[in-house]
């Protein structure tokens, strides 16, 4: 009779708030390179769109094989002890990043014992050029990869903790939630980072956003522990977060959720449902990263805004404050499946269809930049929400289909497609945008520059129905992984 009285507690959402923070944390640390190259940084070394396009291709790269072991890794430590590491890497990766002058200093003039503002001046006096741009571009590309290492935890770890603590009718809806944390990073990112490069030197700007890792570490630490022994959660919330146990015993009989079974490594590549997740994040993720490494430089390189100019700053953040809007992908295949009565990864593939169509609006960003650099702005905005939309939603599949002590891996071996797809994007757009530039090159009614951005634009349109086709013909319907 108690326990009908006793209200349910909500614990549940206290992870949710932390997975919120430690990827808004995430995207501000990915962003702050990308804030700060093209006015502050590539000045001081003598950086071209294709060093840093190197750059952010090898970071793709790295965070592709990251994500492949990555995954892996959390499962085995579990979910704590699994993102306590991750966060603890990529902030370490971060604070790197600004001692990369000094250390330039150090191996091209021998002064090692200098400040930010020393290393400027002793780099300023080296006639060398080349070794100047060689010497930065590996110290930045060693941070990027310590970085990556640990980034790519952060899904993995988040997703195996949602799935861990939601059923699956409202993972995508916690995805969606959480996964607004990188809008809010990107957000913020604008408005903060140049501010403090501004105010203070690039190199600060990476040791302040760096070090709000550490911080979050100890809430982590604090907070975490599994649904099933942690003292906030009451019987009530323990049975709504185990909601699916029922429906997982009717489909299979022999299932043990207490003491499942483990996927090896290798068995995982053997199901169609890993392929599918694989080949839409491999279509995809290159289109968010574009958005997120590229567009201050478009805006810098195509309509003269400065990333320091507060035009720049107010477009970026109105442009991910768009974004903001991707919560409703996480709600909508909610209200498919309690409104329409459909199954949750039925409902997750019809969402997900309807926000592949949004980002063929990119096609329009070039044409229509010629009348306001707003409305491309805006466009890229929307195509980013639906992105975060798809996102929240395609990580979802993972927990739909698969037992949770395989959640993080198999993430991991998605993520590492994504990333990889990401690396073909950055690289090649780089050098496209710097062959573009210096021939002038001529696509359709664009020259130079933004011809090289149409064509970018123009694969990212149409990226998502491509990625949801293949996704729908090797899983036609819902398949969980019953064979272990």
């Amino acid at each position: 009779m108690e326990q009908r009285t006793q209200k349910m507690s909500n614990f549940r959402w206290t992870i949710v708030t932390l997975l919120f923070f430690a990827t808004a944390i995430n995207y501000l640390d990915r962003q702050v390179l990308s804030l700060t190259w093209k006015d502050f940084i590539a000045p001081e070394f003598h950086w071209t769109n294709t060093h840093y396009g190197t750059i952010t291709s090898l970071f793709s790269l790295f965070y592709a094989v990251g994500m492949l072991f990555a995954g892996r890794i959390v499962d085995k430590l579990d979910t704590k002890k699994g993102f306590l590491w991750a966060i603890g890497i990529w902030s370490l990766g971060a604070v790197l990043h600004a001692f990369c002058g000094i250390a330039t200093s150090g191996i091209i003039a021998g002064k090692w014992l200098v400040g930010f503002a020393g290393a400027k001046e002793a780099i300023a006096s080296v006639n060398n050029i080349s070794m100047v741009l060689n010497v930065s571009v590996t110290l930045f590309i060693f941070a990027r990869l310590v970085l990556a290492i640990g980034e790519s935890g952060n899904f993995p770890a988040s997703i195996k903790s949602v799935a861990e603590y939601f059923p699956k009718k409202d993972r995508a809806f916690a995805t969606s939630i959480f996964n607004a944390g990188s809008t809010v990073g990107a957000l913020a990112a604008p408005v903060v980072i140049p501010v403090i490069a501004e105010k203070w030197g690039w190199e600060m700007s990476f040791i302040i956003i760096g070090a709000l890792g550490f911080i979050w570490m100890g809430f982590w630490a604090f907070f975490y522990k599994k649904p099933e022994v942690h003292p906030k959660v009451n019987e009530l919330e323990l049975d709504y977060i185990h909601l699916d146990h029922a429906d997982e015993a009717a489909v299979n009989p022999n299932a043990n959720t207490e003491n499942e079974k483990k996927l090896s490594f290798k068995q995982c590549f053997k199901f169609k449902q890993t392929w599918a997740f694989a080949f839409g994040k491999f279509m995809t993720d290159g289109v968010w990263w574009f958005y997120l490494f590229w567009t201050p430089a478009y805006l810098s390189s195509v309509y003269g805004l400065k990333s320091s100019d507060p035009r720049s700053q107010l477009a970026i953040f109105v442009l991910y404050a768009i974004t903001l809007l991707s919560i409703i992908g996480g709600w909508l295949p909610t209200y498919f499946v309690d409104k329409k009565g459909m199954h949750p990864y039925a409902g997750r593939m019809r969402a997900m269809l309807i926000f592949a169509f949004f980002p063929l609006l990119a096609l329009f960003a070039q044409p229509l930049g010629h009348i306001s650099y707003w409305l491309p702005v805006i466009i890229i905005g929307i195509a980013g929400a639906a992105h975060q939309s798809w996102s929240a939603n395609i990580f979802s599949t993972v927990s739909d289909m698969f037992p949770k002590s395989a959640v993080a891996t198999v993430t991991g071996i998605g993520g590492m497609a994504g990333g990889i797809g990401s690396m073909f994007i950055n690289k090649a757009s780089g050098a496209l945008f710097d062959f573009a530039g210096q021939t002038q090159m001529s696509f359709l009614i664009f020259k130079g520059e933004e011809a090289g951005y149409f064509i970018v634009f123009s694969f990212c349109a149409v990226a998502y129905l491509i990625g949801w086709v293949v996704m729908k013909a090797l899983v036609p319907k819902y398949s969980p992984i019953t064979d272990l």
